[in-house]
C-alpha cells in the first residue's frame, strides 16, 4: 500500500448517503465511491425531503448532497439533518461557486463545500477530511469565503438585500427570471401556488424591484442565469 493511500484511509468502513437529483450523476458517484473499500453507500435520494427520511433510517456518517433540488432543497435539508442528527457530517457537492451559496450552506451547518469539477482524488480527500472532523473547502472558493466575511479594508462585511433572501427565494427568483409561471414553480418545488406568490411578493419587497424585467436583470447580475 502506498504512503498516499495510507494517508487518506479511514480504517473503519464509513456509511455515506448520496443526495443528487440527476440520476446519471448519482449513479456515477455511487460507482466511484464504491471503489473504496472503507466506504459503504447506504442509500440515495433525489431531494432533501427523502434524504431526511433515509438518514433517520440508516444513520449515515456522512451525507454528500447537492444544493439545487426540487421539493426540499439542499440548504433546507442540511438544517433539518443537523437538527435531527448533529453528529452526521455533511459535504456539499455543487456547481454553485458564488459566495452567497457558500455562506448559506456553511451557516446551515455544512462541514464542507466541494465543486462538481473536482477530481476523484479531491473528492476522496474532502470526504475523509470532513469525516475526520475538519472543514473542507474547494481551493477555488476558499478566498470567496474570506472575502465574504471581510471587506477589502478588513472591516466586517455588511448585509445586502441579496443576503436577506432565503435560499428558496433565490431559487424562485431564478425561475421567475426564466419566465416560468407560478404554477410551474409551484409544481417544481412541490409548493402551493399561494406559497409561490408569497415568495414573489417577498422578493420584490426585499429587493425593491417591482416587475419581472427588473427581477430578470437582477438575476443576471447575480449570475443566476446567462445574459
Amino acid at each position: 500500500m502506498s504512503e498516499r493511500k495510507t494517508e487518506v484511509m479511514l480504517g473503519d468502513k464509513k456509511r455515506i448517503l448520496i443526495v443528487e437529483d440527476h440520476t446519471l450523476l448519482r449513479a456515477g458517484l455511487r460507482a466511484l465511491l464504491s471503489q473504496d473499500a472503507d466506504i459503504e453507500i447506504v442509500g440515495e435520494a433525489d431531494n432533501g425531503r427523502d434524504a431526511v427520511r433515509v438518514i433517520d433510517k440508516y444513520l449515515p456518517d456522512l451525507v454528500l448532497t447537492d444544493i439545487s433540488m426540487p421539493g426540499m432543497n439542499g440548504i433546507e435539508a442540511i438544517v433539518d439533518i443537523k437538527r435531527r442528527h448533529p453528529e452526521t457530517r455533511v459535504l456539499v457537492l455543487t456547481i454553485h461557486k458564488t459566495e452567497e451559496y457558500i455562506h448559506e450552506a456553511l451557516r446551515a451547518g455544512a462541514n464542507g463545500y466541494l465543486l462538481k469539477d473536482a477530481t476523484h482524488e479531491e473528492l476522496r480527500v474532502a470526504i475523509r477530511s470532513v469525516l475526520n472532523g475538519k472543514i473542507y473547502l474547494s481551493p477555488d472558493i476558499s478566498a470567496k469565503v474570506i472575502n465574504g466575511y471581510l471587506g477589502t479594508d478588513g472591516a466586517p462585511h455588511h448585509a445586502s438585500p441579496w443576503d436577506s433572501l432565503t435560499h428558496r427565494e433565490r431559487e424562485v427568483l431564478k425561475l421567475v427570471a426564466e419566465g416560468r409561471p407560478n404554477k410551474f414553480i409551484a409544481d417544481y418545488f412541490c409548493l402551493s401556488v399561494k406559497t409561490v406568490e408569497k415568495h414573489r411578493s417577498n422578493l420584490m419587497k426585499k429587493l425593491d424591484l417591482h416587475n419581472a424585467s427588473k427581477l430578470t436583470a437582477y438575476a443576471i447580475e447575480k449570475g443566476l442565469l446567462a445574459s
